[in-house]
């Protein structure tokens, strides 16, 4: 065979490198996104992404919630349903709204001896978190998280069984390795029914699913849009509000930091907002603490979660008014302190709680699975023949959003970032003269969380006492107590049931 010349031999070896280097080149690793690129949403469901990515690459987070509080399905019997996010199979579970079903809003797949399923793909998904919990009286039950790659022919099981046998929510995370367009199916075995809400899908790049607008773009730079911000409002006060005082009045148990109405104290600010009672700081653009009376009353599903965050319209002249987009592209959520689900007795209830004045910068894990969790336990207890006193506040300054960097404010620094969040909540039975009635038995649960995205889901791991928070902010709770009793509950550390 006749030999090919030293040179021609040298191109074709080079010409072979250069099309095996090409041809072995991929582009499916994770991208960590730029600061300059970040998005996402807070409680709610819903995608969004910001604009400045390189013209062809999609390298924006987002995180997308399927919250079951569209559709209807009242049988067990298969069949497909239409959810904000598209179409699942629900098999042998429906979606349910009775008081014994755990659910985070009105209703939550109640899931027996089967399975649901996504009809479709999502791309980019990195984790994936699911709100679980016994149904009813039911015992103890297992289940498990499936994967396909493949549009749903065959499915691996992610990550171990998951053992169900709490009677509230609480959220379990999955970290998902596969790089192609997936769907997840969720499996059960046995009789005992069980409770699956709020399955939120995070990742990066284009989902390729499009659902509602959501609570807040969470993530992202600095933050602070001041186009298209919805129309400042106030607050309409109905007879379904707290009494103005005595039993079940916002304020019953004390004003904890002396707060006063008048703009010379600007930074302790007294508001009262009827369907709750706030002390607001100028200076942070936030609540220092909030206060109301939670009973079934107030939970009454009456109306469904508004959305209308705003400003609110009677902010003294001259401070600065936090806008419902203030906190777009943040890293934060817009993180309700008197809850949105705390107030579901009628249009005005629910409304009230989404003025900017009842908001501060919360880390999404924070706000969406420890705090969402931990919401959901006060309103089963009112649901077991509780009352509740409730005084929610922050404090400090630095908090980690979406991409654990410290933040101290976002806004072009008008509004702060608190490092902590906290919450006290004194629980009597359900009855009158409660003032006489809060001995040194009463049951008080007081909590403290970093406002960080990293952050234990379990938000017992954060019960502290009353007094630990008092030394951390210099307020005095509870002070329309007995000195004995304010000594014997804001020493005791709360047992769970």
């Amino acid at each position: 065979m006749k030999k090919l010349p030293t040179n021609l031999q040298r191109w074709l070896f080079m010409a072979f490198v250069i099309l095996a280097i090409a041809s072995c080149s991929k582009n499916d690793a994770p991208v960590t996104p730029s600061d300059g690129n970040q998005s996402g949403t807070d409680s709610g469901s819903g995608s969004n992404s910001d604009s400045g990515s390189q013209s062809g690459t999609n390298t924006d987070p987002f995180s997308i919630t399927e919250t079951f509080e569209s559709g209807q399905k009242t049988a067990y019997a298969a069949g497909d349903v239409t959810l904000s996010t598209g179409s699942w199979q629900l098999d042998d579970a429906l979606l349910g709204n009775l008081s014994s079903d755990a659910k985070d809003g009105n209703q939550s797949v109640r899931l027996r001896n089967g399975s649901i399923a996504m009809n479709f793909d999502i791309n980019g998904v990195k984790m994936l978190y699911v709100k679980h919990a016994k149904f009813g009286n039911d015992g103890n039950s297992t289940w498990k998280l499936m994967l396909s790659d493949d549009g749903g022919s065959t499915y691996t099981q992610v990550g171990s069984d998951i053992s169900e046998t709490s009677t509230t929510l609480k959220t379990d995370s999955f970290s998902i390795s596969d790089t192609l367009a997936v769907r997840f199916k969720i499996m059960k075995s046995g009789d005992n029914r069980i409770n699956l809400d709020d399955i939120t899908f995070k990742g990066i790049g284009d989902p390729g699913v499009s659902v509602s607008e959501p609570d807040t773009t969470s993530t992202g730079g600095g933050g602070g849009s001041t186009s298209d911000a919805a129309e400042p409002r106030n607050v309409t006060v109905g007879t379904d509000a707290p009494p103005a005082n005595g039993d079940n009045s916002n304020m019953l148990l004390g004003n904890p930091s002396n707060a006063v109405n008048s703009i010379v104290s600007k930074d302790n600010y007294l508001i009262d907002m009827g369907y709750y009672t706030e002390s607001y700081s100028a200076s942070r653009a936030e609540p220092n603490w909030v206060s109301w009376h939670l009973d079934a009353s107030n939970i009454s599903h009456a109306v469904s979660r508004q959305d209308n965050f705003a400003a609110w319209a009677s902010l003294p002249s001259g401070w600065f008014q936090v806008q419902d987009n203030s906190y777009s592209g943040s890293g934060f959520d817009r993180g309700h302190n008197c809850p949105s689900a705390d107030r579901t007795s009628s249009y005005d209830a629910n409304s009230a709680t989404f003025l900017m004045t009842n908001m501060i910068p919360q880390a999404p894990n924070n706000n969406q699975h420890t705090w969402a969790d931990l919401e959901n336990y006060l309103r089963d207890e009112v649901g077991k023949g509780y009352e509740i006193y409730i005084i929610m506040g922050s404090y400090g300054e630095g908090g980690s959003g979406y991409y654990g960097t410290t933040v101290n404010t976002i806004d072009n620094g008008n509004i702060t970032v608190p490092s902590h969040v906290w919450k006290i909540a004194v629980m009597l039975k359900t009855g009158d003269n409660d003032l006489s009635r809060i001995d040194s038995s009463t049951m008080v649960l007081a909590v403290n969380t970093p406002n960080t995205n990293n952050i234990d889901a379990d938000w017992t791991k954060y019960i502290v006492t009353v007094r630990d928070i008092e030394d951390a902010t210099g307020y005095n709770f509870l002070s329309e107590l007995p000195q004995s009793v304010q000594d014997a509950i804001e020493t005791k550390t709360y047992s769970v049931n």
